[in-house]
């Protein structure tokens, strides 16, 4: 195995562990909030730091990576989540669980950031796409870590314990591949001539455009994870064993985009996969809202996952590249973005929910696909990174 498959299977490790470890949290918050006894009012406010957090965080993550490089940050940072994700679960008030909350948050937009830019590195090394099956590794580690939670619930273990055994976990499999990640600066495998340096005003723009490409399909996520059940259920009338599926088809849908993006990228490029993404999003949920059943609305949240898969990934690619940003600093600004629209879009949804109804306030998800296709030049067309000199051939 050479220096870049070991990389690419470090990198690949690390996306496992930061997708699964708030996962293995999300399952027990209904027995921290009767342990903590919290209103829903407070336990609301208490996970609401958390993206506060990660905002705040993210805004600065690109410098810690551009000072000390991902392959420290990285692994370092998904440790540090891993530690504090125990003191989530010991926290004894409010005031401390809305506290570590807000530390997890920040910890994890960190190390996002830092995986990215790593996993970015790789591939300028591989000289072909591998990001798009990385955030699919993500996807898988959430669920791990959501099966691994609700096991333990289920089991009635103790949160402390169940959460100290996943931190262990996760946190030694961190520390275990540090070693095999790429030494060195992180842009070590660019070209030694590089690109044209961009305007202040240049940069600005397109850092925004990209930013908001990924905050349409996280949005369109968003939507279906926090209103996508209730739609169905009380607007469709589905039963409750069936509400949830469509955020499951949703899940199931981006995790298999991601998984074979790659390929796809590498054969049509980002602009023209975001595109044909985009519209089949925008195009299944206004079908679907347009003539409103239970089974094809389920089968419209997939198409949905089927189209966003690969427009993150895309959107991150392109901003580590912009010329005249250190390393770490386009992912960083393209991530803050990303954060504000995630905390701006429940409570823009629900407003719209109560003045007019939830299926009008769904249409947010094909304005959201139509925001990604009307921004879609900003990518680059094709998808060829240059393959750096002197490095070994990385084809698996």
């Amino acid at each position: 195995m050479n220096a870049a498959r070991r990389a690419r299977a470090a990198v690949a490790a690390l996306f496992l562990a930061n997708g699964a470890l708030f996962a293995n949290l999300v399952p027990r918050f209904p027995d921290l909030k009767e342990s903590l006894g919290l209103s829903n009012a407070a336990f609301g406010s208490a996970v609401a730091l958390y993206g506060v957090g990660a905002l705040i965080a993210g805004a600065v993550a690109g410098l810690l990576v551009s000072r000390w490089g991902s392959r420290v940050v990285a692994p370092a940072t998904t440790v540090a989540v891993a530690a504090n994700l125990v003191l989530v679960g010991l926290a004894p008030t409010w005031a401390t669980f809305a506290a570590a909350l807000f530390v997890a948050g920040a910890l994890d937009s960190i190390a996002d950031i830092a995986n990215n830019a790593h996993g970015l590195r790789v591939e300028r090394l591989y000289g072909r796409s591998i990001l798009n099956s990385l955030h699919g590794l993500w996807s898988i580690g959430a669920v791990v870590g959501g099966a691994m939670g609700a096991a333990a619930a289920g089991l009635e273990l103790p949160i402390a314990t169940h959460l100290a055994i996943a931190a262990a976990v996760f946190a030694a499999l961190a520390a275990g591949v540090w070693r095999l990640m790429l030494p060195g600066r992180d842009d070590a495998e660019l070209p030694a001539a590089g690109l044209p340096r961009l305007g202040l005003v240049r940069i600005a723009r397109t850092v925004v455009a990209l930013g908001v490409i990924a905050a349409m399909a996280q949005v369109m996520e968003e939507i279906t994870s926090t209103w996508g059940a209730l739609y169905l259920r009380e607007d469709l009338g589905a039963a409750a064993g069936v509400a949830g599926l469509g955020f499951i088809a949703l899940q199931a849908t981006q995790t298999v985009g991601r998984l074979l993006g790659d390929r796809v990228v590498e054969r049509y490029g980002d602009r023209a996969v975001a595109r044909a993404g985009a519209a089949l999003a925008g195009t299944a949920m206004t079908a679907a809202l347009a003539f409103p059943a239970t089974a094809t609305t389920i089968v419209a949240f997939g198409l949905v996952g089927a189209g966003i898969g690969t427009l993150i990934p895309a959107a991150l690619r392109a901003a580590d590249g912009l010329p005249g940003l250190p390393r770490g600093v386009g992912l960083s600004l393209v991530g803050t973005v990303l954060r504000l629209a995630i905390l701006a879009s429940p409570a823009l949804v629900g407003f719209t929910a109560d003045a007019l109804s939830l299926r009008a306030a769904l249409l947010a998800m094909p304005l959201a696909a139509a925001l990604v296709l009307l921004l879609s030049p900003i990518l680059p067309a094709s998808r060829r990174p240059s393959r750096p000199a002197a490095r070994p051939s990385a084809r698996a």
